[in-house]
């Protein structure tokens, strides 16, 4: 199996709503931006695989070592021999791929929250870092596309969250800021036994509207110039978009439940974005 087909194989299989947006772009950049994104779920299934934190610890050092390898010319990994060819067309540094490592080592080292800004920190390397690389595949021209790309990303994880609060139970995780608990009375407890109430509601509401200004503000950013070569980070927002406000239609269930979108809808969606120009 070649790296290309290796990768192309993992972006497939992740079932990512990612992959819809990948589609609608030419070969080039197609083949950069799935090379990247199996990078990112290959760091990623590291911690969400893990059932020893000392062996995900070991695995995601050695990512560390083999991303330094790569960029100094020796890659040995399908992910990094795909990627490497793209790195200098489209502005992938090393750094890039570390921080996004080092946003998994928080997964291992870290399962609370104590604020907003502890979990933005988070966001950023494990989302807003990525939307930075997809920015630039995707063919950034204006330098505040940057700011949009890094803000958009935030308000995806943020939805993701938002989608796997019943998931992140499961693996005693709690990514809802501790500060936010509080506020609305919520028990650490509760959420690890996926106890409804309307405190819990409440909750989610406040992060819902914190999502949702988080996509406004992405879409405010985004220079008029860079708009139809970011197509693919809209589709993704769109999509996401659509997810949280399903979230929201159904008040919140998402302790004992993954909401989610079928696969002919997220292609709609993505398809209204590249042919009409329309979000959700």
């Amino acid at each position: 199996m070649t790296p290309e087909q290796y990768v192309q194989d993992k972006a497939a299989a992740s079932g990512s709503s990612f992959y819809y947006a990948f589609l609608f772009l030419p070969p080039p950049r197609r083949a950069a931006i799935t090379a990247f994104y199996a990078f990112c779920r290959e760091v990623d299934d590291v911690v969400d695989d893990a059932t020893d934190m000392g062996i995900a610890a070991t695995k995601l050092a050695w990512w560390q070592t083999e991303v330094t390898k790569a960029f100094s010319g020796n890659p040995s990994h399908p992910v990094l021999k795909a990627l490497m060819p793209h790195t200098a067309l489209y502005a992938i540094e090393q750094h890039h791929l570390q921080a996004i490592i080092e946003g998994c080592q928080m997964d291992l080292n870290q399962s609370r929250y104590l604020d907003y800004a502890n979990l933005s920190r988070y966001c950023h390397l494990v989302a807003g870092v990525v939307g930075e690389v997809a920015a630039h595949i995707f063919g950034q021209t204006d330098p505040q596309t940057t700011q949009y790309a890094h803000k958009l990303g935030q308000a995806l994880q943020l939805t993701n969250i938002i989608r796997d609060v019943g998931e992140d139970a499961m693996r005693d995780r709690i990514y809802l800021p501790v500060a936010d608990l509080q506020q609305f009375d919520v028990k650490a407890h509760e959420i690890l036994k996926r106890t409804y109430s309307e405190r819990f509601t409440a909750l989610m509401q406040f992060q819902a509207k914190r999502a949702h200004g988080l996509y406004d503000e992405a879409l405010a950013l985004l220079p008029a110039v860079d708009r139809r070569a970011q197509k693919p980070g809209l589709m993704m927002a769109s999509i996401y978009r659509t997810l949280l406000r399903e979230i929201e239609a159904e008040n919140f269930q998402v302790l004992h439940q993954r909401i989610k979108l079928t696969p002919v809808r997220k292609l709609w969606l993505a398809w209204k974005v590249q042919a009409l120009g329309r979000m959700a």
